[in-house]
């Protein structure tokens, strides 16, 4: 037998030191706390008092507390105000945490929404699973969350057969000051407001009422506008475009699952018009623009006939990132000839490379035509 030679023996060496010297490691507990702290997945754990003994920085944000403050709270009816689709407050005996302490079974895919510290409401979609001591009898339950409220308001959008049309006034403060001097009306219809990754908005209008100079200059006048600039005229009408980096009148609309429409400006008084889905109170409509005109009132509402079309359709297949990249190239004028905004225009506002951006515009395109000629609208009956 031939003696090892000198690297066998030094790769065996080696492999002894790895096996006596594992190198650094975390201990299992504490390697857990930290997943659990970090998960992307809204979680608490309640104990068989009511009490949240444990909660991740996920639901902490989700629900809308600080983290100290989520755990000091309980999980009972006094202390979480959370109701049913119909609006009726769900008692402490269906709460999916009674019943599993109750019952020691799982209860998931529960739906309720939730009113938060700041009056905010959110769906929440909850699993609830407990956990068992010695004697085999529930000690905790651990229950994990998501927010689907973006999710319920497209089902809402898709399901609702009716929109509700409404119209806000507000007096001369709203009016630009180039516009006080002129006596005839103004009508700028909205086109899209499109959502920033900042939490701005790019917001695409246009009108016929004013010469496209003027146009730009009454909306930069606008305190909440920035970076407006003209993207095309076709006879009489002319389209803008302009940067909000803070919220606007324009998205209160689509932040209750509807649209803006248009804004009527006469010398001295602004009109809001817009839509919601039929089944939302426009009240909240009302407290939204209120919180940049606080005398705004409701002057009309029309509950009016919805069908269910291709565009609905097609904006819930989409993420919300490929229906802002369509949307902003539509209304921005990319797909026009020649272009008004390039691709790099687009990809700069949206903070990404123009390489992402067109990955986003693709897959929505991809997702349209899908719908248009294979599909051909059979989701929408």
């Amino acid at each position: 037998m031939t003696d090892p030679s000198p690297s066998d023996s030094e790769s065996e060496r080696a492999a002894a030191d790895s096996l006596e010297d594992p190198g650094p490691s975390t201990p299992p507990g504490e390697l857990a706390q930290r997943i659990f702290d970090v998960s992307p997945v809204s979680t608490v754990v309640v104990d068989s008092t009511g009490a949240i003994a444990f909660g991740n920085e996920r639901a902490a944000e989700t629900l809308g507390y600080t983290s100290e403050a989520l755990t000091s709270r309980a999980c009972g009816p006094s202390e979480w105000k959370i109701y049913y689709d119909d609006g009726t407050p769900i008692p402490v005996e269906e709460n999916p945490v009674t019943r599993v302490f109750e019952t020691g079974d799982p209860v998931f895919g529960f739906e309720h929404w939730i009113e938060r510290p700041d009056g905010a409401e959110r769906w929440l979609s909850s699993n609830s699973s407990p956990v068992f001591d010695a004697a085999g009898e529930p000690e905790y339950v651990v229950v994990s969350f998501e927010d689907v409220t973006a999710l319920k308001r497209r089902e809402e959008r898709l399901t609702s057969d009716q929109v509700r049309l409404l119209e806000f006034r507000t007096d001369q403060s709203a009016v630009p000051p180039s516009l006080r001097l002129d006596g005839s009306d103004t009508r700028i219809e909205v086109d899209s407001v499109v959502s920033l990754p900042d939490g701005g908005t790019i917001q695409y209008m246009g009108t016929e009422d004013l010469p496209a100079s003027d146009f730009v200059a009454a909306v930069e006048e606008v305190p909440h506008y920035q970076e407006a600039r003209l993207l095309s005229t076709t006879g009489e009408y002319c389209r803008v475009e302009a940067h909000a980096p803070l919220a606007t009148v324009s998205e209160v609309f689509p932040s209750l699952g509807g649209r803006a429409r248009s804004v009527i400006i006469t010398q001295d008084e602004v009109r809001f018009l817009g839509e919601l889905p039929g089944d939302v109170d426009p009240r909240l409509a009302a407290d939204g623009i209120r919180r940049f005109h606080p005398e705004v009132e409701l002057v009309s509402e029309e509950l009016v006939y919805s069908p269910h079309l291709l565009y609905d359709i097609v904006v819930d297949a989409l993420t919300d990132r490929q229906l802002a990249a369509l949307d902003a190239a539509y209304f921005g004028g990319y797909f026009d000839t020649p272009r008004t905004s390039t691709g790099d225009e687009l990809a700069a506002r949206f903070g990404v490379t123009r390489q992402t951006f067109n990955h986003h515009l693709r897959k929505a395109q991809q997702t349209v035509f899908t719908h248009l000629f294979e599909k051909s609208g059979a989701d929408a009956r």
